[in-house]
């Protein structure tokens, strides 16, 4: 059930899962896919990762001279076998070898009613860390907010990625969130405060796992980042603030592309 519940997540992050099921519809490239997950028992579950390498090549065998294809940058995959330092890995539309340093299956959840962040290898929590959340920390965003009005300083809620790591932010660190989303686009649209056009640059950003625009009146500019107090307190204007320690503790296991859900 656990693994289930993480494979959704994932679905709802924009991490595309094989499903093995599907093979009555199936386009070719998918078909095979679908053929070797019948001979792979148990593939259906398999541990879920992510693309997070700029060149994810798949192999015949680990040893193979050429790569037969590629997978895209956080393209969903189940790991079905490991041999080394390479994974066989299970994709929509095929099935091959990989590097494994080009997989990931970290990702991160912020509870704002508990105010922690945790950190999980899957469904193996690895940390649980104290937040300070910002000076409205329990309703979802909805626009910008103009300097000092603290009522729509507001973390906001959904399924996100990180876009960028900034190892120089002006708070210690920051790994930057993708805020605005589609979701965020759509009620933005529906209530008037962004255009049409901002909306179709926001859903173009996200289906192209993009940093979305970030100027528009919903916002932006969301991130993790340092110089929190540990003490769980409500000071930031719409991010989520680590004590430098705890960013630094779990700086290298985050990459560009890791999902986060925040809720």
């Amino acid at each position: 059930m656990l693994l289930r519940s993480f494979a959704l997540f994932f679905c709802l992050a924009g991490v595309c899962l094989a499903q093995p099921s599907g093979a009555g519809h199936a386009e070719p490239g998918a078909r095979r896919a679908v053929r070797a997950a019948e001979h792979a028992p148990g593939a259906e579950d398999a541990p879920v990762y992510y693309v997070v390498g700029a060149r994810a090549e798949v192999f015949a065998e680990p040893d193979s001279a050429r790569a037969f294809d590629r997978l895209g940058f956080r393209e969903g995959v189940r790991v079905i076998e490991r041999r080394g330092t390479w994974s066989r890995v299970l994709a929509e539309r095929t099935v091959g070898w990989v590097a494994s340093e080009a997989l990931s299956n970290t990702w991160i959840l912020i509870d704002k009613a508990r105010r922690h962040l945790y950190l999980y290898h899957g469904t193996d929590l690895v940390r649980r860390l104290p937040a300070d959340l910002s000076q409205n920390p329990d309703d979802d965003k909805v626009r910008r907010a103009t300097l000092g009005e603290r009522d729509h300083y507001r973390v906001p809620e959904g399924a996100f990625f990180v876009t960028s790591k900034n190892p120089d932010s002006q708070y210690y660190r920051s790994l930057t969130l993708s805020y605005p989303n589609a979701e965020d686009a759509a009620r933005g649209l529906a209530a008037g405060i962004i255009s049409e056009e901002e909306y179709d640059e926001i859903v173009a950003a996200e289906r192209a796992f993009r940093s979305p625009p970030m100027g528009t009146r919903l916002g932006g500019g969301i991130a993790i980042h340092g110089q929190g107090s540990g003490r769980q307190r409500a000071w930031t204007r719409g991010c989520v603030a680590l004590r430098d320690v705890h960013l630094d503790a779990i700086w290298d296991l985050v990459a560009v592309g890791t999902p986060v859900l925040i809720r």
